[in-house]
């Protein structure tokens, strides 16, 4: 999930660098990446994710198992999702593009 999520995280979303330097050499973040850590937002002006931070977003999506209040026990339930925002979305969006 991590790779799919760079471009929300702190992490450089240009990876094709990483094919071509020195394995032994330590590694350099693009600038972009860079401007990323430094201002703690993306390109679009939303904040950046480490993580943790994404996940603790993503956990706010809940399902809710309801029931009518004059239901008995053994009466049918029903589920409410909750609407992801838009950074959650993209998530989601993103972990979709590499599903196979």
């Amino acid at each position: 999930m991590r790779p799919a999520w760079h471009e929300l995280m702190f992490a450089d979303a240009d990876q094709s660098a990483k094919a071509t330097r020195d394995p032994v050499a330590p590694a350099k973040r693009s600038d972009a990446a860079m401007v990323k850590a430094a201002s703690h937002r993306l390109d679009d002006g939303t904040a950046a994710h480490g993580y943790s931070t994404l996940m603790a977003e993503l956990a706010a999506i809940v399902r809710n198992t309801r029931r009518t209040p004059s239901a008995r026990a053994e009466e049918p339930t029903f589920d409410i999702l909750t609407t992801p925002n838009a950074k959650q979305r993209q998530a989601l969006e993103l972990i979709e593009q590499i599903r196979p």
